[in-house]
């Protein structure tokens, strides 16, 4: 493949990747409000999936170390391998993200009774906590849409060989996407103990 040809495959990935990069947050932005049992479909909440795809962050983030350090050694191939299951493990992440929140109702965090309200007291205790971790999950969303083009961009430029394009955006795209990948764990091990109220 010529530089052209190169350049061309990069162009016709384009509005792709802007449709793709707009389609998945508004997608799930609508999915997050819809519940099965508006639509009169009774299912239990899938209260196993958090754990599951918080793990999943977890290990994308591994990959993504592991991706870097291949590439860092040289090995090229190594490398491409890591950094495709990480974008695998995020579309995983993704659709069991989708299927917990369209069979459950969100938890707040500090909500000890589990009503769905977070009272005074229970917001007392909640204490600094809870700024903290409405920081994280402010920034986490923020950084997980805007991602989204990074990644895509990112993994067209390898694959049109535009290796010194590629290498100049996986410099913002990595330490973006691992602060995502960690604070999905971070968030979910925060919020895990109001999930069985």
């Amino acid at each position: 493949m010529n530089n052209s040809d190169n350049k061309t495959l990069e162009q016709r990935f384009k509005f792709p990747i802007i449709l793709i990069s707009i389609l998945i947050p508004v997608a799930v932005a609508v999915l997050f409000t819809v519940k099965l049992k508006d639509f009169g479909i009774e299912v239990e909440p899938l209260s196993f999936l958090p754990p599951i795809y918080a793990s999943i962050n977890g290990f994308t983030a591994i990959l993504l170390v592991m991706g870097v350090t291949a590439i860092r050694k040289g090995n090229q191939k190594v490398h491409e391998r890591l950094m495709t299951s990480a974008i695998a493990c995020s579309v995983i992440f993704l659709v069991m993200y989708i299927a917990y929140h369209m069979t459950a109702d969100s938890t707040v965090y500090g909500d000890i009774d589990g009503n769905k309200i977070l009272d005074a007291t229970e917001k007392a205790n909640a204490g600094s906590m809870r700024s903290a971790y409405l920081f994280i999950l402010l920034s986490h969303i923020v950084l997980s849409i805007a991602i989204i083009p990074l990644v895509l961009v990112t993994y067209v430029r390898a694959l049109a060989s535009r290796f010194d394009r590629h290498k100049k955006i996986a410099k913002i795209t990595f330490p973006l996407w691992l602060y995502v990948a960690v604070t999905g764990v971070v968030v979910y091990l925060m919020i895990s103990p109001y999930y069985a109220n």
